[in-house]
């Protein structure tokens, strides 16, 4: 579309730039888009939660073209719980009628005066006091929205975890799409800005519309006929709870176990039974949410992230109850993966007598009564709001069990016996994450145990295509990941889209440049740059599981230190992971490596 709105809060003022070639060219959309802004317009060392954060809502040039898993935005801070770059994607109509009202990247600033919400309607953008919002759930203030603006309307909300600034609140559309747990909901609180609505009408402009009406013809038909797509349709990512029990990498017990004895119980043929409906984005013919209801009889989605987390991760082995426990998580507009986490290190605290609250493994009264406290910041969920690595802070000796890298809580693998994967992790640009780099099916199906070149290569591969190509195109991988929808086809979109040809290295060399500008930024921020921030937690090195058949083992921390010192010099970054003069010269980020010249030593 060519423009960037940008919204001060503070002053009610809102202005419209456009962009410049070189930002396109060098940076594509979404991911690549929201970290040259922040990097370009942030100052530099703000706290999070003050109104100098930039918020930036950013889509790519394939958001919102009638093309497969097309519906998707990245919404991207400086993040309140990491203290370094956060983004996290969202799908919904949010992404296709921001583009259609006119606009690529919606840059917020300042601070409201009182709670409001952001009405951009085509090139109408107003923001209204709605104090008569607050304390409403997302589905709660989206219905409300909704039935004033029409049902032709996409909307972003925050609950009240982003009203209390809890630090891995996120941001929730469409009752159940969730993006931004890197706390950017929290953000959004600290603006008190409730929500985002998005009404457009004019037509996403495209260098060659019967091409690429001829390949989304084709490409829908393909996805539709791939081998797994019946079986996808039935059980979504759920599927992954079976696998990831077969594989012993289910997370059990906050992370010390890798098997979970009741998981037939909450995994993909469970949920079929109690299936009632499907859930998904726009443009998406392989819907992923699965509808279920919970032991109240209401409706909720579940995937395998916030079934593995709120379930095997506290002991909780029903799937009603799990899902009742996802449902409260969407409408309060936390976090479930962080929010599984948090529960998991409480109930340890717990059980070790590190704290005086009792809680109990698998009991859901108590996993729901501390989510509430949480999400309201009353008793310890004042601390736990924080997040697990500043509780770990306050709560004696249980530092080597806070699951999380650079402050992010991890993700639903356990990595005792996934020495990919735990680089992974260590790598991800956000933090724990499993987004950039799923690498632990390969790593399962080639070399479980190995410290190897060809785990560090297929990790960068995987970083470049899954954190890269999808990230700023921006469109779901999840055709790719899951049904083998093959990647040559979104080069193609990308072609019809733009008129621009790039070949597959031509892309790897963009997400290259937007992996060392995100490290840039990280050392930028946190000023104190250690290597020690890519590793995982002190648990898969020290604390072997139980049981199954990875019985005894832990990470090997030489092996591990041996591949992420590859990995860097892989990357053209330092042996303490900090991206050379040179590689950044050759990215196109000289006056980026002047920046962070002058806070750390950085080698030629």
């Amino acid at each position: 579309m060519g423009y960037i709105l940008r919204v001060d809060l503070t002053r009610g003022k809102t202005i419209t730039d456009d962009y410049s070639d070189s930002l396109k060219t060098m940076f594509i959309g979404g991911r690549g888009f929201a970290a040259k802004i922040l990097w370009d317009y942030l100052p530099i060392g703000i706290d999070p939660l003050s109104s100098e954060n930039k918020l930036v809502i950013a889509g790519g040039p394939l958001t919102g073209l009638p093309i497969p898993s097309s519906g998707k935005i990245v919404l991207a801070s400086k993040s309140p719980l990491t203290y370094g770059y956060g983004d996290g994607n969202i799908g919904g109509l949010a992404a296709v009628y921001m583009r259609k009202a006119g606009y690529d990247v919606v840059l917020i600033e300042g601070r409201a005066e009182k709670l409001s919400i952001l009405v951009i309607d085509n090139h109408k953008v107003e923001i209204q006091v709605r104090e008569d919002l607050r304390g409403l759930s997302t589905s709660e203030t989206e219905a409300e929205l909704i039935k004033e603006y029409g049902r032709d309307t996409g909307v972003l909300s925050i609950g009240v975890a982003g009203e209390n600034l809890v630090r891995y609140a996120n941001v929730i559309s469409q009752s159940g799409r969730a993006g931004g747990r890197t706390g950017i909901g929290a953000v959004m609180g600290s603006k008190n800005l409730k929500a985002i609505v998005f009404k457009g009408e004019r037509d996403i402009p495209v260098a060659n519309l019967r091409n690429l009406e001829k390949l989304a013809y084709e490409s829908y038909h393909t996805i539709i006929n791939l081998p797994n797509y019946s079986f996808w349709i039935r059980q979504g990512t759920m599927s992954t709870v079976e696998w990831s029990q077969e594989n012993a990498v289910l997370p059990c017990m906050n992370f010390r176990e890798g098997v979970f004895e009741y998981a037939e119980n909450i995994g993909g043929y469970m949920m079929e039974r109690m299936k009632i409906g499907r859930r998904g984005c726009p443009y998406c013919n392989a819907k992923c949410g699965n509808i279920v209801e919970d032991n109240y009889g209401f409706q909720s989605e579940l995937d395998y992230e916030n079934v593995a987390m709120l379930g095997a991760n506290i002991g909780l082995y029903d799937l009603r109850k799990i899902a009742a426990l996802t449902r409260f998580a969407d409408e309060a507009g936390v976090d479930t993966i962080s929010l599984g986490n948090i529960l998991g290190f409480a109930f340890e605290a717990s059980e070790k007598k590190l704290i005086s609250e009792r809680y109990e493994w698998g009991v859901f009264d108590d996993a729901l009564a501390l989510a509430e406290d949480i999400v309201n910041r009353r008793g310890i969920g004042d601390l736990l709001a924080d997040g697990v690595c500043k509780a770990s802070s306050k709560i004696s000796g249980s530092a080597e069990w806070a699951m999380h890298v650079k402050g992010l809580e991890i993700s639903g693998y356990n990595c005792h016996s996934a020495p990919g994967m735990a680089l992974a992790y260590g790598t991800s640009p956000i933090g724990a994450h499993h987004k950039d780099a799923w690498i632990i099916s390969w790593e399962v199906k080639n070399d479980r145990l190995g410290y190897t070149a060809a785990k560090v290569d297929k990790l960068i591969e995987f970083q470049r295509i899954r954190g890269g190509i999808f990230e700023s195109l921006t469109v779901c991988r999840l055709p790719w990941v899951e049904l083998g929808f093959e990647l040559k086809w979104y080069i193609d979109f990308f072609e019809a889209a733009t008129g621009l040809k790039l070949s597959l290295d031509e892309f790897f060399k963009v997400a290259d440049r937007i992996y060392t500008l995100i490290r840039a930024f990280w050392i930028r921020e946190r000023c104190e740059w250690s290597p020690l921030l890519d590793y995982p937690p002190a648990r898969w090195f020290k604390d072997p599981p139980t049981k199954g058949p990875f019985k005894g083992k832990t990470l090997d921390l030489d092996g591990y230190r041996w591949m992420l010192h590859l990995y860097y010099d892989k990357r053209g970054w330092s042996n303490i992971g900090i991206p050379r003069r040179s590689t950044m010269v050759e990215l196109g980020l000289s006056s980026e490596a002047s920046v962070i010249s002058k806070i750390v030593s950085i080698e030629n």
